[in-house]
């Protein structure tokens, strides 16, 4: 199995997911709840029971084959810099991460399927991918789900489905959600409209780091919140057509305020540009408001193709702990913000000013309001 060192060396493909060609959704990812029939639940089970349990599970889990030269570990010998990075990538939760003995993270090479061992459920397993694709990540994750089904009996019910910790997960025991990049809807102050109608139909809408988190960056998850007594496609038939109506309500909006104000549009990209540029201290929360700024801007034509892609590399590298990591010492928080502008200003040094006389709409029509008719 691979070091942690060589894991993190290199982005996630679905962390350079400008590629896809999707200006607004950037990642698709399902999450499977699963628990083995006869094992008390991590929450009620005793240490060796937990342990136990990893250990018929770890095995079975690094010998498939999405695993081969994958990384391994048990979280205990993980210290909390290193396990704070795999929160910070969407690898392992936060209340994963304040788990110790009995629990295990096994993760594939591409960091696309990561699997959470005694997290709240006996297995947490999830695909992630770039851009709206839901279907294709539910398909790699249910074939995994499908191999260690054949290996462990998980618990299950005939009426009630799998049997899960927490209620809300019970019956397909899927969470299926996409982050998408908002800005258009925040600065037209529409944000609150479409979210408010995508509440009222059931799906749950949370920040970049998932349940209880703040939306930074203009970046928001929106996920089902049911999983009982509806099947994985009809969930992901629903979410899937919500997201395309979400998606085409931020490019709607990016087009109108062009059309409407481009000198304020140019102002902000541009100012996001400068601060980024030239900023020698820089908090998390004000360097991804003008990443997406910048990520905005590269969208609509100020900037050069790939330029998406940088910015979707520092929304993960200039995250506290990835910085702790960069370093390989703790930082006080002046030296973080210190240490995140100079990362900030290395990357962005071969990037011309914006040519805001290029900025460019992503089609759509002259009909600013949100059309949410399909939430």
């Amino acid at each position: 199995m691979m070091r942690f060192s060589t894991l993190i060396k290199h982005p996630a493909e679905w962390m350079t997911g400008a590629a896809t060609g999707n200006a607004v959704v950037l990642t698709s990812r399902i999450r499977l709840a699963r628990n083995l029939a006869r094992h008390p639940f991590p929450g009620w089970a005793k240490k060796v029971q937990r342990r136990e349990v990893m250990e018929t599970l770890k095995p079975a889990i690094e010998n498939l084959p999405c695993m081969k030269d994958g990384f391994s570990k048990e979280l205990e010998e993980l210290d909390s810099v290193q396990k704070q990075v795999l929160v910070e990538r969407h690898l392992i939760s936060r209340e994963h991460a304040a788990r110790g003995e009995g629990s295990a993270a096994v993760i594939a090479r591409q960091q696309t399927v990561s699997i959470m061992i005694n997290e709240e459920d006996h297995l947490r397993m999830q695909s992630i991918l770039p851009g709206q694709d839901l279907h294709h990540a539910y398909r790699e994750i249910s074939g995994i789900d499908d191999a260690l089904a054949a290996e462990v009996e998980y618990a299950f019910d005939l009426r009630l489905g799998y049997l899960t910790t927490c209620p809300t997960n019970l019956g397909t025991g899927m969470r299926a959600s996409a982050m998408l990049h908002l800005p258009a809807l925040v600065l037209s102050d529409q944000i609150g409209q479409v979210l408010q109608a995508v509440n009222k139909i059931g799906l749950a809408v949370r920040g970049i780091f998932g349940e209880g988190s703040e939306s930074l960056g203009h970046l928001f998850q929106i996920s089902n919140q049911s999983t009982l007594g509806e099947s994985e496609e009809s969930i992901l038939e629903r979410l899937d057509r919500v997201i395309t109506q979400v998606a085409r309500n931020e490019l709607f909006a990016r087009e109108k305020l062009v059309e409407e104000d481009p000198d304020m549009v140019a102002d902000k990209i541009g100012r996001a540009y400068g601060l980024l540029r030239h900023a020698w201290l820089i908090s998390s929360k004000e360097a991804l408001e003008h990443v997406s700024m910048l990520r905005l801007g590269g969208d609509l034509g100020a900037f050069p193709a790939g330029t998406s892609r940088i910015c979707d590399e520092l929304l993960m590298d200039i995250q506290p702990a990835h910085l702790q990591l960069h370093t390989g010492k703790k930082l006080s928080a002046e030296e973080r913000d210190n240490i995140r502008a100079e990362i900030v200003r290395s990357r962005l040094q071969n990037l011309e000013a914006p040519d805001n006389r290029s900025l460019q709409t992503n089609g759509g029509d002259s009909d600013s309001s949100p059309d949410l008719g399909v939430l």
